[in-house]
């Protein structure tokens, strides 16, 4: 995508220096209008499956069938007033929100929607993700600590013991992924898998899928292990003192975070935006090699992408609306007691098929 809008601009006689600024605006402008559109559109649908699963309406008061309600509830957001605790630590208090959110933000540029649409290609791209989005638990710990509140410290510290945990069997599980496919570029292992569905990581991965699944739940603070904002215990855990926009800031980065581990799961283990049969739907009626070919293929690989993502958002709500919550002792020794043993034999079998099948 970034040679292409070079090209563009250099045709017009642009100097480069112009050229790489305003792509890193472009970048930003992409990520936020994602970002907020993928936000509004999950929280209306959870609310939606939420209420089918509990035999109840869901929103259904603004705007048709309440599609306006997440809207309505965002503008209530942008004008209630910013309180802050007496005993607070007003600098810490108001950097937290932020920075939980940059780096959620900052990821979203990683992440290939389709083969061309992807604001920074990079060949350890798994590593910059991760190594980016480690920086958020800190706002959640920010959070906690300065806002003078044994509830959202007690919240805080829960999410960071619960975010380091299960990071380990994840991180696992994803070196299981780039062993198998050789690389760290999540654009790279997406094409790996083209050739339709039994050519999938979850095929010869499923322990690893799994694993990076339960672990994601963790991560996301996702039931069964909504531990930090358990609101029969903890009123809203870390964010119990916030209002207004820097509430918004943590609700905001909750879903995007959502939304972008969802787009890494589908990368790593469902072929990311490739086709299940293998072959682009555009293709059974256009050439390769002809324009609308390449122009059908760019939204086909798009729709394949999201469709995805929002199947595995499904499996995430339907086990928020099916599962009990855990307890604390017990989400440790699940962790290291059950799936950090899991994931490191799981990593040493794939080390072992990836050596005798290569």
């Amino acid at each position: 995508m970034f040679d292409i809008y070079v090209s563009i601009f250099e045709y017009f006689s642009i100097p480069r220096v112009f050229i790489i600024m305003s792509w890193c605006v472009v970048v930003f402008c992409f990520c936020a209008a994602l970002l907020i559109g993928s936000v509004l559109a999950l929280v209306l649908w959870e609310r939606k499956l939420l209420g089918y699963f509990t035999v109840r309406l869901g929103p259904n008061r603004v705007g048709p069938w309440g599609v306006l309600q997440t809207t309505a509830d965002a503008i209530k957001l942008l004008f209630k007033e910013d309180i802050i605790n007496s005993g607070a630590d007003r600098l810490l208090f108001s950097l937290a929100p932020v920075i939980f959110f940059v780096p959620v933000m900052a990821v979203y540029s990683l992440m290939p929607f389709n083969q061309w649409l992807i604001g920074v290609e990079s060949s350890v791209g798994l590593y910059l993700f991760f190594a980016v989005l480690s920086v958020s638990v800190v706002g959640i710990l920010f959070a906690g600590w300065s806002s003078d509140n044994k509830y959202s410290l007690l919240g805080a510290v829960r999410a960071v013991s619960q975010v380091i945990s299960y990071e380990v069997p994840l991180l696992l599980s994803v070196c299981g992924v780039v062993l198998l496919c050789g690389s760290m570029n999540p654009l790279v292992i997406a094409e790996s898998q083209s050739g339709g569905v039994f050519h999938w990581n979850i095929i010869v991965g499923f322990v690893s899928c799994l694993i990076f699944f339960v672990c994601m739940l963790a991560e996301l603070n996702r039931c069964p292990f909504d531990l930090p904002e358990a609101e029969s215990e903890l009123v809203s855990g870390y964010n119990t003192e916030y209002s207004g926009m820097k509430f918004a800031l943590f609700f905001l980065a909750e879903y995007s975070l959502l939304f972008i581990l969802s787009c890494l799961f589908v990368v790593l283990f469902l072929g990311g935006y490739t086709s299940i049969f293998g072959n682009y739907v555009s293709f059974w009626v256009f050439s390769e090699e002809s324009f609308w070919g390449q122009f059908f293929v760019f939204f086909e690989q798009i729709f394949w992408m999201f469709a995805k993502v929002f199947f595995v958002i499904f499996m995430v709500i339907w086990i928020r609306a099916t599962f009990p919550r855990m307890k604390m002792n017990s989400l440790i020794f699940f962790c290291w007691k059950f799936l950090f043993p899991i994931s490191v034999v799981n990593l040493l079998l794939l080390a072992l098929f990836g050596y005798f099948a290569g």
